[in-house]
């Protein structure tokens, strides 16, 4: 069987049908993903507020001196390990994940790695 890719209608309504159950509390905030062609993005929600706690991507001057492009898996691993450290300095240890309807595959994947091992729990 080959995955071909979803539509960004058909992400927007798995996201909408996952969203209804994945909630971010001040205790443990919500680390959200959104991935275009060229970037990656991560913000840690906590939803009871609406607030951004932190937040990264491939445009932060941290790591876009270190990467070429920011559109793949090693963009994406540095991404993880710089929200995991903004986390882990304003205190947060425990998350959420929310994949935003993406496949948990390639770059989502990475991220996500790249964070459990820079020190969060999801």
């Amino acid at each position: 069987m080959i995955n071909k890719p979803i539509s960004n209608e058909a992400r927007l309504r798995k996201h909408a049908r996952v969203r209804k159950k994945v909630t971010g509390t001040s205790e443990r905030p919500r680390l959200n993903v959104f991935r275009s062609l060229n970037h990656i993005y991560a913000q840690i929600i906590d939803d009871t507020t609406g607030v951004t706690i932190v937040s990264a991507s491939t445009l932060d001057p941290d790591i876009k001196g270190k990467i070429k492009f920011g559109g793949n898996k090693e963009a994406a691993k540095e991404v993880g390990k710089l929200v995991a450290t903004k986390a882990t300095e304003k205190g947060i240890k425990q998350v959420v994940f929310d994949r935003g309807g993406y496949i948990y595959h390639g770059r989502v994947k990475e991220l996500a790695d790249s964070a459990r091992e820079a020190g969060l729990e999801f």
